[in-house]
């Protein structure tokens, strides 16, 4: 016999109350497994595919492409074969026909069917997705926001190149995390956020409060077809930069691969931006509100560099270095404050000691 089983909106992430139907992956009458991808669904956060909860024939879809469905409304139906049940003795209860299992989680985020580069794109016109709408809206709104400024310095990284180095040849093949300059980088930013706080706050000027969280929330911005997404470590201040490499992976690969969670996406005290790993020589990022501060990281180089202390053992030597980018809301962060941290950070990175 058939039995008609409703699919519902499933819970999409903390204080995410709806999301807007973007994509029907199957139509009315199509055959439909346990978990394959049904639709897609878009919310201010992020897109996820909601998977089947059942096995049988898509009989429904309720709320069309672009209309909004509430967490918990019935979207679809779809029906589903199940056994009859066997004739039983007068006195024997009869068995239970099976349930319908419970809504499945929100699936990964969806993959893009546009790209950055893509030459199929020149010549037309196309419409915003709605994770588009939503960065471009809060970018603009951060800026609108907050008073912005950008104070730039110039790291030589040279010795922890020498880290790198030998932590990476030390590896056997299929052996721990390889090191990149990121996470000791970012080693060196927690380090700071520890002996400066006030880079590491929130903001709420309605209420007029500054928050100083116990801890340091790292949000790292991950580049995707679909566009921008900041993942965050927690308890990031806490972590070797082995580990913190380790993190940054799992984070990049499963955005990039449409596996990351709603609560990947939250929670983040500070953010870094990675320009240097599509060549960028030095930007000045936008803050992700409603922290108060992101730091950029330009792509290190290798060039001449005045080398020893002026009028004494001054040379010209190879060295590798970066342009490290700080901007900063200026309501409640002061230039002495900013300029302040980067020159810890900077220090951090020439000492090169680290806990690896």
């Amino acid at each position: 016999m058939t039995v008609n089983v409703p699919v519902v909106l499933p819970a999409l992430g903390e204080a995410i109350e709806s999301a807007t139907i973007s994509v029907w992956l199957k139509a009315v009458g199509d055959a439909i497994a346990l978990g394959e991808p049904l639709v897609e669904v878009s919310t201010d956060k992020v897109d996820s595919e909601i998977e089947s909860t059942a096995e049988g024939v898509l009989l429904e879809i309720r709320v069309e492409e672009n209309d909004v469905a509430a967490v918990g409304d019935v979207i679809a139906v779809i029906a589903v074969e199940v056994q009859e049940p066997a004739p039983v003795a007068p006195d024997a209860p009869a068995p239970h026909v099976p349930a319908a299992e419970p809504p499945a989680p929100a699936g990964p985020l969806p993959d893009d069917d546009s790209s950055v580069g893509d030459v199929a794109l020149k010549g037309t016109t196309q419409k915003m997705t709605r994770l588009r709408k939503t960065i471009a809206s809060r970018m603009v709104a951060s800026l609108q926001g907050s008073a912005q400024l950008t104070t730039i310095v110039e790291v030589d990284v040279t010795e922890v190149g020498r880290l790198r180095r030998q932590h990476n040849s030390s590896l056997t093949p299929g052996e721990g995390v390889k090191l990149s300059y990121l996470p000791f980088i970012a080693a060196a930013a927690l380090g700071g956020l520890q002996a400066y706080p006030q880079v590491n706050s929130t903001v709420d000027i309605e209420s007029g409060t500054i928050t100083y969280p116990a801890a340091e929330h790292l949000g790292i911005a991950v580049d995707t077809d679909k566009g921008l997404f900041v993942p965050v470590i927690r308890d990031a201040g806490s972590m070797t930069v082995t580990e913190l490499a380790a993190r940054i992976a799992d984070l990049a690969e499963r955005t990039r691969t449409n596996r990351v969670g709603v609560d990947d996406l939250t929670g983040g005290t500070f953010t870094i931006t990675n320009t240097g790993s599509r060549g960028a020589l030095m930007d000045t990022p936008i803050i992700n509100q409603p922290q108060v501060a992101i730091l950029g990281a330009g792509v290190v180089t290798r060039r001449p560099v005045v080398h020893g202390r002026e009028g004494v053992d001054e040379s010209i030597a190879i060295r590798s270095m970066v342009y490290l980018s700080l901007t900063y809301d200026h309501r409640v962060v002061d230039g002495a404050d900013a300029a302040r941290y980067l020159s810890d950070v900077k220090a951090r990175l020439e000492r090169a000691s680290f806990d690896i």
